[in-house]
């Protein structure tokens, strides 16, 4: 097990067959406040975590705060698991193949700071045919030298790796509710600072879990500051606005008329395109002037 408060969250709430919604709901916090704890995307505030130990302590006498601090195999035999089953390595992320990691890291090392910032996302809303959904969040190198990947809104936030390769940004996220993986391809103008990703999303992400493709668009909408706190404490209130966008006003015609386009066989026809794909580098370059971004 690694040494994280995500794993001995989880552990804990194993121990005490204890799901993450029946917590969330006694703790009065959202549900994928208690999924970012778990999967270790963030640690909870001072408050949050007094708040969760005072409650966990009702359940298994005798947690205090500086339980968090022990050691895994430790930990685990305080809740009554078998430290040899929570002690086994996990391996970090998904395997890729050294090849593709030599060539992100590479692109981090040497533009890493273009991506970084304040990000918005906008595509269409698969459940709500017409309308689009927001989300807001942040793009900030991580502790093993990638660039991190966080965007939501009040109810759900997607993580992951973002993997800049010759010219395109490959992400690999999952969600902090369902975990289920998503996948995002963009293609970029090259510039000092990019301000606009604009690609396609893959995932399951409807009611049914039916595979989808489909446009978005990332839009930057500030930059960090440095100051990590701050730069969190930022992020985090962008997440709190409503995902599912009702205002048509919230979406330009441009961006409008980028997202929800035509293709197939009656598209192709008068000139368009037979499969759904994201613009390339001089189509994108277009993208960027009608939504009003400096080159």
């Amino acid at each position: 097990m690694q040494s994280s408060f995500g794993e001995r969250l989880t552990l804990a709430l194993k121990a005490l067959s204890m799901s993450r919604g029946r917590l969330a709901a006694e703790l009065q916090v959202d549900k994928s406040l208690v999924g970012r704890w778990a999967s270790g995307a963030v640690h909870p505030a001072a408050h949050n975590l007094e708040r969760l130990t005072r409650l966990l302590a009702e359940k298994h006498p005798g947690l205090t705060l500086l339980d968090w601090e022990r050691e895994p195999a430790d930990f685990a035999a305080f809740f009554g698991v078998d430290p040899v089953s929570v002690t086994q390595p996990r391996q970090p992320g998904v395997p890729l193949p050294p090849e593709t990691l030599d060539a992100a890291y590479a692109s981090t090392s040497q533009r890493g700071e273009a991506y970084e910032g304040l990000w918005r996302a906008t595509h269409p809303a698969v459940i709500a045919p017409g309308r689009f959904f927001h989300e807001h969040g942040m793009i900030r190198r991580g502790v093993g030298g990638l660039l991190r990947f966080e965007l939501g809104g009040p109810d759900v936030r997607y993580v992951g790796s973002i993997l800049p390769i010759e010219g395109q940004v490959f992400v690999i996220a999952t969600d902090t509710v369902r975990h289920l993986p998503c996948f995002m391809i963009f293609n970029i103008v090259t510039m000092p600072k990019i301000v606009l990703m604009d690609g396609i999303l893959l995932t399951a992400g409807n009611a049914m879990r039916n595979p989808s493709a489909y446009p978005i668009v990332m839009e930057r909408i500030g930059d960090l500051t440095g100051d990590r706190p701050a730069d969190d404490a930022h992020a985090e209130s962008l997440m709190t606005r409503p995902q599912f966008v009702q205002d048509d006003e919230c979406v330009s015609p441009a961006m409008r008329n980028h997202l929800i386009r035509d293709f197939g066989p009656e598209a192709i026809k008068a000139g368009g395109d037979l499969l759904l794909t994201a613009a390339g580098t001089p189509d994108l370059a277009k993208v960027v002037a009608a939504l009003n971004y400096p080159g």
